[in-house]
């Protein structure tokens, strides 16, 4: 069976993008006009057999029919704006580990003065959502007591409201009985690394709710998913399985309501997560807002080597650029005020371009393809 995915590349950014939206050459990114695009790559899916091509927004009425027709209505959500960011272009989802065994702080802000001291800090820096975590999914972690997980946050979840009303609340979890408290206390979003399949009864508990929900990749456990990970093209497969997940959404009353994230280092090897990285404008087909989750993460070391730092900044800040210049909207980071100082450089250097013959930033030719 045949299937044709749509990825928007060859981006124009700033002043430059909105001269070209306006001579109708480029088509804005979800309805930024700030980041925009001449070119999309369309994949086919054949059984196993995988090709693709770059093909100009102006020659698309040339295409196929049935080719035409989908890559037309991939475009119309590529295009469309997200409503989660509201008038923002991108977001901070800043991390609050209060466990004993996180990967990189565990042990740090597991006390309730810490933590909001913490969250306060981080909201200085720019955080527009906290995220908050009782359970560690690191690689090979253990699986947690939900009454354990649930007791280490919820002094601080029950006080989160009151201190921090301007801030969007998401909750790290995959138990139904701490979403069932957080949602007593307001929380905004939920971000099940498990995609809602560790424990069931969680679509229970936000059936109706009017909650944000994170459709996150995994491949296998956290105790199993990174022995000898498996894909047939980690791009098309990620793609496929935040489909099934949306269509499985619209038969409630949550599809409108969906953040994806394609889960780097969960089940991927260094190759996987290049590979998603280097062509992630291929989600924004899929219509919904798109996070990411680099901070940090073991593929910074393994690419940097003996440069490796116990923070990996430099990494997780190279990371989110990149997936920034191909309109990735939110990031979920440790060092908040790091991450906002780098995207205010980043964004002012390409806002500052006027007039070039070619796009500002061509992505594909910044990395080493990856088959």
């Amino acid at each position: 069976m045949k299937k044709y995915y749509t990825r928007a590349c060859n981006f124009y950014y700033g002043k430059l993008s909105k001269k070209l939206i306006k001579e109708k050459k480029t088509l804005p990114l979800c309805g930024n006009k700030e980041i925009s695009f001449d070119k999309i790559e369309i994949f086919l899916k054949d059984n196993k057999k995988i090709s693709s091509k770059i093909v100009d927004i102006k020659k698309i009425n040339l295409l196929p029919k049935l080719v035409k027709i989908k890559v037309l209505l991939d475009i119309k959500k590529i295009t469309s704006k997200r409503k989660f960011l509201n008038k923002e272009n991108y977001i901070l989802m800043g991390v609050l580990n209060m466990t004993p065994d996180s990967f990189s702080d565990g042990g740090k802000f597991n006390k309730t003065n810490m933590a909001l001291k913490q969250i306060s800090k981080m909201i200085d820096a720019g955080a527009k959502i906290i995220d908050i975590g009782g359970e560690s999914t690191r690689p090979e972690s253990k699986v947690i007591p939900p009454e354990i997980e649930w007791q280490r946050i919820s002094k601080v979840i029950k006080k989160f409201k009151n201190k921090f009303p301007k801030t969007l609340l998401s909750i790290d979890t995959r138990k139904s009985l701490v979403v069932k408290n957080t949602i007593k206390n307001k929380v905004d979003i939920i971000n099940d690394v498990s995609c809602f399949k560790f424990d069931k009864m969680i679509y229970e508990e936000i059936k109706d709710k009017n909650l944000w929900k994170v459709i996150h990749h995994m491949q296998g456990t956290p105790q199993t998913m990174q022995i000898n990970p498996k894909y047939n093209h980690v791009l098309l497969d990620i793609y496929d399985f935040f489909e099934t997940e949306i269509n499985k959404q619209s038969k409630g009353n949550y599809s409108n309501k969906l953040i994806l994230d394609p889960g780097i280092g969960f089940g991927k090897n260094l190759k996987h997560n290049l590979m998603i990285l280097n062509k992630i404008s291929i989600f924004h087909s899929l219509g919904f807002p798109i996070l990411i989750g680099t901070s940090r993460k073991r593929f910074i070391s393994q690419i940097s080597k003996n440069f490796d730092s116990k923070e990996r900044l430099g990494g997780t800040l190279s990371s989110i650029l990149f997936s920034l210049a191909q309109g990735i909207q939110i990031f979920r980071v440790h060092n908040v005020r790091e991450i906002k100082q780098g995207i205010l450089v980043f964004q002012n250097l390409l806002n500052k371009w006027k007039k070039s013959t070619l796009a500002p930033m061509e992505l594909e030719a910044l990395l080493i393809p990856v088959i």
